[in-house]
């Protein structure tokens, strides 16, 4: 019994190490290389800084041509030069793609926006736009977790988004 203790909390504890290594995070790039081989991509950052991430069967992309779930099509459509946003999560030094969205052309739209109110109940995000309009987001899952990270009422950032059936959809908002 009291082997079986000591185990079960060893496991607790392991268990509660990994989860805490495990940090989730966005960053917005550009692509540098896509190495479909080893399932990696190399972006780099408007700071100037290059980071890889690995992708797997569950990374999930949007916006870019013939994008769909499996990590061999996570990055399909997309090149060199091609602005991305990478949701990902990192466990030890590994950094993992857990969803890819393709800015410009086929993909997410960009605006800067000042941040208006967030109502986390009703997953939406009032912004007054760069020419004084007011506009309403609804938020993706991922985003709505996001939102809590940074995005004060009257902050300025950037909106990433789409539009389904007349509703702009917020996927990112990256903070000034």
């Amino acid at each position: 019994m009291r082997s079986c203790l000591s185990l079960g909390l060893l496991c607790g504890l392991a268990c509660s190490a990994f989860a805490a290594d495990d940090v989730a995070s966005a960053v917005v790039a550009t692509v540098k290389t896509v190495d479909k081989g080893t399932k990696t991509v190399v972006v780099k950052t408007g700071e100037g800084t290059e980071q890889t991430f690995h992708f797997v069967g569950r990374t999930v992309g949007h916006g870019a041509e013939a994008t769909a779930k499996g990590s061999k099509d996570a990055f399909e459509g997309m090149k060199e030069g091609d602005e991305v946003i990478v949701h990902y999560t990192v466990k030890g030094t590994e950094k993992t793609a857990e969803e890819v969205d393709h800015v410009g052309k086929d993909g997410m739209k960009a605006g800067d926006v000042v941040v208006k109110s967030v109502d986390h109940g009703a997953k939406t995000v009032t912004v007054k736009t760069a020419d004084g309009g007011e506009e309403t987001y609804h938020l993706t899952v991922r985003a709505a977790k996001e939102t809590g990270k940074g995005l004060d009422k009257g902050g300025k950032a950037t909106v990433y988004y789409t539009e389904d059936a007349g509703k702009k959809v917020a996927h990112f908002f990256k903070t000034s």
